[in-house]
């Protein structure tokens, strides 16, 4: 719903649930399975994995697997646009925990200060890790934030993907105008617990909760949308299916057949300086190493 707004040329920063993001954005199954395998032909040569994936080439600035962290990041990337006049704006993808840090509140009091072209998109799944939202803020709805930094916010049916687009479109263009940030609190929910298909024994939520919500899934609702609209078929939507999981099945089978990186590699890429040098890690040898 966001990333359909945006341009080639324009930013997001994500979380470590990237891989949708990366995907919408213009990323490809085959490079995104091969790092999540940690293979040499994946986006990051496989030194980033699953929660640090990035392709800078659609501009995406990167998954983070630090809560919060890609959102100081796309603040960046908007005083970037700003300072080259080039029109662009960029997106942080964070979740309603990520809110709590002072990482965000920087970053969202920076953006405001600025007038950066920033669009701050909240995934509200109400719950952070295995705590529910109401645990942990006294506030119900995040967007409140929005008008203690100076920027406008809105609540949309995250389940809705029009509903999506249409706020991120009118985000993206008042940022375009130079007027700034805007914050966008999409409640949506998380099928699956925090670390994958098992909950480990951890019970916080019900059975009938997580069916109800399945209920609303964005992608078959939309598929309904559509068809009731006349503007897709039943049989359209199967050949997309059809094609996504041979992709899917391609991508599997490239990632599996690719290299693992050499060791020679490990310091390739790898810029961050040892201490009292000026040089990256991946020009430094033996005791300056």
């Amino acid at each position: 719903g966001v990333c359909t707004t945006l341009t080639d040329d324009d930013q997001i920063t994500s979380t470590h649930r990237g891989h949708g993001h990366l995907v919408a954005k213009g990323g490809q199954f085959n490079e995104m399975m091969a790092e999540l395998m940690g293979k040499a032909t994946g986006y990051c040569k496989g030194k980033g994995g699953s929660m640090h994936i990035s392709n800078l080439d659609v501009g995406m600035l990167g998954a983070n697997g630090i809560v919060g962290a890609g959102v100081p990041i796309a603040v960046g990337a908007g005083f970037a646009n700003k300072y080259k006049a080039n029109g662009n704006v960029s997106a942080a993808f964070f979740g309603d925990g990520s809110t709590n840090i002072g990482a965000f509140h920087e970053a969202a009091n920076m953006a405001c200060a600025l007038q950066l072209p920033v669009l701050f998109i909240c995934e509200n799944n109400e719950y952070g890790e295995f705590t529910p939202r109401d645990k942990t803020m006294a506030i119900t709805d995040i967007v409140d934030r929005a008008a203690g930094y100076g920027m406008p916010g809105v609540i949309v049916d995250g389940m809705d993907v029009v509903a999506v687009h249409e706020a991120a479109t009118e985000a993206a263009a008042r940022a375009r105008r130079g007027e700034g940030p805007s914050l966008i609190e999409a409640k949506t929910y998380r099928f699956y617990n925090h670390h994958g298909v098992q909950n480990l024994g951890l019970k916080y939520r019900t059975d009938a909760e997580v069916e109800k919500w399945k209920e609303r899934d964005p992608i078959f609702t939309f598929e309904e949308r559509l068809i009731a609209a006349s503007t897709a078929t039943r049989a359209d939507f199967e050949e997309v299916w059809a094609e996504l999981r041979a992709n899917i099945d391609v991508a599997i089978a490239f990632a599996e057949d690719s290299p693992l990186p050499d060791a020679d590699q490990i310091l390739v890429d790898v810029y961050s300086a040892t201490p009292g040098t000026n040089q990256p890690a991946s020009e430094m040898t033996g005791a300056a190493t």
